[in-house]
């Protein structure tokens, strides 16, 4: 090969190099470029370089200065395109205008629910009342049997009750957990079980398939309706203010007897001013439930009430609609947030 083939090569190499460097669309293509012109074992400009052993003498410096001067342009092409490509790929920042207002915060707040719940169990608390939980599916015998439902009781056909098996269901109450603790602990005993409960009911209106209870219980000795009455009229009183009034009434319930419901008086909000709301059930318990949890009904007495705090949360904010609750729609929610 003479001087003046390989200046014709290696200006060729130069001009087709910076082609294909222009033409790389991505970091790949650049790359793949870098490597056919300027690789060290199959590179372009190595072939050529190869070749300078071959030519005279004398020609060797000039061959050897146009190599130098072609690796050096398609280096510095090589640098300048992958430094166009990823100018492209970056975002374009606008300027911070401090003027502009901030975006809002999103804060974390309680459901009205849990809120009402949490309530409720505080002031149980201070009347001397321990919080009990108990399973969600449970068998048939602690979730009927044990508090005298008779065995044609209509709660507990298929249309009223989800079974998961034979003798399995989801809880429709918290009452189970009463019959639980009583086995666990030696009275005296007063407890609060808060939990939710499921039931075969539409979801309208006024009615959940799932939706939260709570449920109390408290046994001992010379325990009578009276003590039901005082400690259920004082937790009322705490929780809708001391000027509210409240009343008891005959109601059945089969693990009660006598059974009654407790009405408050209750500003709903809608401009009418006072009026009686039942809020709960209740009652002294009912002997055979005391032997199922294996007490001497002779000996020993007790009450129970249980309540809907969704119910109570709807008359506490004026809301009309159960499904309002649980749509989990954050504009309703937001509204009830401390």
């Amino acid at each position: 090969m003479t001087l003046d083939e390989f200046l014709a090569r290696a200006a060729e190499l130069e001009r087709d190099g910076l082609a294909r460097i222009a033409d790389a669309h991505d970091a790949a293509a650049l790359d793949d470029a870098r490597i056919t012109l300027l690789g060290r074992k199959q590179g372009a400009l190595t072939a050529l370089m190869s070749a300078l052993p071959t030519l005279p003498p004398e020609a060797r410096r000039d061959a050897g200065a146009a190599s130098n001067r072609v690796k050096g342009a398609l280096e510095q092409a090589l640098d300048a395109r992958l430094a166009a490509l990823r100018a492209a790929a970056a975002p374009s920042w606008r300027p911070l205008d401090p003027t502009m207002p901030a975006r809002a915060t999103w804060r974390g707040a309680l459901h009205p629910v849990t809120l009402v719940i949490d309530e409720i169990a505080a002031i149980f608390r201070e009347l001397g009342f321990t919080i009990a939980l108990g399973p969600e599916a449970e068998t048939e015998w602690y979730n009927f049997g044990a508090l005298n439902f008779p065995p044609d009781h209509p709660a507990m056909e298929l249309h009223d009750t989800l079974y998961l098996g034979d003798d399995t269901l989801l809880r429709t109450h918290t009452s189970p957990v009463q019959v639980r603790a009583l086995q666990a602990i030696a009275p005296p005993v007063r407890i609060l079980a808060p939990g939710t409960v499921y039931r075969r009911d539409f979801f309208d209106a006024t009615h959940a398939p799932a939706f939260a209870q709570v449920e109390g219980m408290a046994v001992d000795e010379g325990i009578s309706f009276a003590d039901l009455k005082a400690t259920l009229s004082e937790f009322a009183r705490r929780f809708y203010g001391r000027t509210r009034r409240v009343r008891f009434g005959p109601s059945y319930f089969p693990f009660v007897e006598p059974g009654a419901q407790m009405d408050v008086e209750v500003d709903l909000g809608d401009g009418k001013g006072l009026r009686w709301v039942e809020i709960l059930g209740c009652g002294l318990m009912h002997p055979r439930v005391l032997e199922a949890a294996g007490l001497d009904s002779e000996r020993y007495t007790g009450w129970a009430f249980g309540m809907g705090p969704a119910r109570i949360a709807m008359s506490r904010h004026g809301i009309n609609d159960i499904r309002l609750l649980y749509d989990s729609d954050v504009r309703v929610l937001a509204q009830f947030a401390p």
